[in-house]
């Protein structure tokens, strides 16, 4: 028997079995309203930028868990993309990591598209700076061929990378001039030997200029200095000896100055002395006359004690000639001719005593001859006495041979003095001699071996500082002494002096190049080598200022973050102060556009749309001004359209709404169409509960609920179904009954 208290007792507590699938005033059960809340609440949060939110519920294949794994994935997703751009802005802003570039992994679709989009921005931000440090690199290793490309991938830079690559090439070009000018006027004077060459930069200022200028200077001073001395020694060569050096010098070219003076002064001396000699011996007559040349040394000094050792025998021995002469004159041929002498002079001796009887003929003969050779310079002359045989044929032929033999050696002698005065030092004296013309041939020689090492020693430190660029070199001519070990060590002074001084700007060059302004140049110099160091020391100290302000200034923006720091470096000019002002215009064109775009970033991140930026900007720093700006525009509209389909479908209970977001694309179309299918689903979903639930009320009860879904709305169409399918029975039976 059917007990109606008992079945509605049953029907309540199947009512309370049912727990969260009451029906809300949605229409919906209060677990899916909870969830649905759930998930509104995660949507604004993604909204104002919160990606750490989370749906708890994810388990299982419901639709709600499905959609709480995707939305959760998203929100993963914008955090892991907003984690990635903290980081770039972190390695490649702050600590110059130029290769970082962004990565979430596989992605595709916007996703990919957004990260390519960073990096390509990344890359096309990196590589006017990349470019930049390329040249500065080869700048300062020497190569001034390197130029900023101002085409990137065929596209011409523009804006301040413009202005930068245009200012970096322009500098390459002031150096490559310069450097090639100055190699130039080097290589004209210091190997070529062409005096008087200039340097022609007219495009250099500042540094550069007086640079140019200094150069110029020391080429003019050069030139002036070698012509006088090549005048004064040229003058000497020709036997001109009252030529001197007048050029206004300082340090070793006034060292240089002075010995060559005093040696023209010592020349003039020994040459007066021998003069004044040989008139009085071979003029006047007057025996016993002796050079004295006061000061003299080395060769000049042995020069002069050969010459008085000359006159002194050719007084004895003629003295004795005298004597036999002036007795056979007085017809006393009983005289003898003694001289201790060797050589043709014993010979002639002999002859003198043998020959008394042809004395006159042979007298004369010997006489043209002896005014041929010794007075006329004529070289070659034979005596002829004809007639004559025994000791007068042999005096006669030892006479001629005598001449002869004289005629061989005065003039080997003068070939290969002529040769030294001509800059050839490959000749010797090879004629056979002996006695003290085989010692002035040994002397010659000698002097000639010297000349030729002293040559060969100069023009290898020549060589090797001044072509090869090899420091330290050192003359080392062995054996010598007087004015050419003078000579040998003024060069070595002169090379030690400038390897010193060289090695002492390489040492700050290479300092600087290499960012260590530290280091001073300290020389013991004079003149222009001194005004060089100072320059150095100077431009040092104002690159150490400049640099000290341009870090400070970007440690002060860059890393503290403290915008509005400028760069003071006193006393600067030409380009020095153009680079410190256009670091301080940078500085606060960077301030005014980095304060503009917090002020608006600030302002959408705590939910204010209204902001836009308005500072006046170029280039691509206008592309990321119009970028935000219209990034701003489209989350406007986006939140517009969302907040009115969520108020028309969650408040105003207005199905079928969808969001109309023009424009858009990438990540923000993504979520407008996931709103709009969201809506679309919800509508299906609610009209087709409507559309059971009002049958139902009518009393319609073969109405089913068919929805694509999943999860809870799944599962609340079977809820509905079985409570259809239930009341159909329940009514059935009743009817039944």
């Amino acid at each position: 028997m059917h007990d109606p208290a008992l079945a509605d007792r049953k029907r309540r507590r199947r009512g309370g079995e049912g727990g969260g699938h009451g029906i809300g005033h949605n229409g919906l059960s209060g677990a899916e309203e909870a969830r649905l809340r759930h998930l509104l609440e995660a949507l604004a949060a993604a909204r104002a930028g919160e990606f750490a939110v989370r749906l708890p519920f994810t388990r299982g294949a419901s639709l709600m868990a499905e959609i709480a794994r995707t939305f959760n994935q998203v929100v993963a997703r914008n955090e892991a993309l907003t984690s990635e751009l903290a980081r770039l802005e972190r390695v490649v802003g702050r600590e110059g990591r130029m290769t970082e570039r962004a990565t979430l992994g596989e992605v595709t679709g916007s996703w990919k598209t957004s990260v390519d989009s960073i990096n390509a921005l990344i890359a096309d931000l990196v590589q006017p700076t990349t470019e930049v440090a390329r040249v500065l690199v080869a700048v300062a290793e020497g190569d001034l061929t390197q130029k900023m490309a101002l085409e990137i991938e065929g596209q011409p830079v523009k804006g301040e990378f413009l202005r930068i690559g245009t200012t970096v090439n322009a500098m390459v070009d002031q150096l490559s001039s310069f450097g090639a000018e100055v190699t130039r006027v080097a290589k004209e004077v210091g190997t070529d030997g062409k005096l008087g060459g200039q340097a022609a930069v007219p495009e250099a200022s500042g540094i550069w200029r007086d640079l140019t200028d200094n150069v110029n200077t020391l080429a003019s001073n050069l030139t002036t200095q070698v012509r006088n001395i090549a005048e004064v020694t040229t003058a000497v060569a020709r036997g001109d000896l009252s030529r001197k050096i007048t050029v206004d010098a300082r340090g070793e070219v006034l060292e240089l100055k002075n010995t060559i003076n005093t040696m023209v002064d010592q020349l003039n001396s020994f040459a007066s002395e021998v003069t004044r000699v040989a008139r009085e011996v071979g003029t006047e007559g007057k025996l016993g006359g002796q050079a004295e040349v006061r000061g003299v040394s080395g060769v000049w000094k042995d020069l002069t004690e050969n010459v008085n050792f000359m006159a002194s025998n050719l007084t004895t021995q003629v003295r004795g000639i005298v004597k036999v002469v002036t007795a056979v004159a007085n017809g006393d041929l009983s005289e003898k001719l003694v001289v201790d002498a060797r050589g043709e002079i014993a010979a002639l001796a002999e002859t003198l005593n043998s020959m008394t009887r042809t004395l006159g003929i042979f007298a004369e003969q010997v006489t043209r001859v002896a005014k041929e050779v010794g007075t006329d310079g004529k070289l070659g002359g034979q005596a002829e006495v004809k007639g004559v045989s025994g000791v007068w044929k042999d005096l006669t032929d030892n006479v001629n041979f005598m001449a002869s033999n004289l005629t061989t050696q005065v003039r080997n002698i003068a070939k290969v003095t002529t040769a030294v005065a001509n800059g050839d030092l490959s000749q010797k004296i090879t004629v056979d001699v002996k006695g003290e013309v085989l010692e002035l041939k040994n002397t010659i020689n000698t002097m000639v071996d010297q000349l030729n090492a002293f040559a060969a020693e100069v023009t290898r430190v020549a060589r090797e500082v001044g072509t090869e660029g090899k420091l330290g070199g050192q003359a080392d001519v062995k054996g010598v002494s007087g004015v050419w070990k003078d000579l040998t060590d003024n060069v070595n002074f002169m090379a030690s002096n400038l390897t010193t001084q060289v090695r002492g700007i390489a040492r700050v060059v290479t300092a600087v190049a290499n960012g260590d302004l530290t280091q001073q140049l300290k020389v013991e110099a004079k003149g222009e080598i001194a005004a060089l160091a100072e320059t150095i020391n100077a431009m040092t100290e104002t690159l150490g200022v400049f640099a000290e302000q341009v870090i400070d200034v970007a440690r002060t923006v860059g890393v503290d973050g403290k915008l509005g720091a400028q760069a003071e470096v006193p006393g600067v000019a030409g380009s020095w102060k153009d680079l410190t002002d256009n670091v301080n215009l940078m500085a606060l064109n960077l301030t005014s556009q980095v304060r503009n775009i917090a002020e608006v970033s600030t302002a959408v991140a705590r939910g204010d749309l209204s902001k836009k930026i308005t500072v006046d900007v170029k280039g691509e720093i206008l592309e990321l001004k119009n970028t935000i700006n219209t990034m701003v525009d489209q989350l406007n509209s986006f939140a517009s359209e969302v907040t009115r389909v969520a108020r028309e479908v969650g408040t105003e209970g207005k199905l079928g709404g969808q969001a109309e977001v023009r424009g858009v694309s990438g990540v923000w179309k993504d979520l407008t169409d996931n709103v709009n299918f969201m809506a679309s689903n919800l509508t299906t979903q609610v009209r087709g509960i409507v559309k059971v639930v009002t049958a139902v009320a009518n009393g319609d009860l073969s109405q089913k609920l068919v929805v694509e879904a999943r999860g809870e709305i799944a599962a609340l169409g079977e809820t509905l179904n079985n409570m259809t399918k239930t009341l159909g029975i329940f009514a059935q039976q009743v009817i039944n009954v």
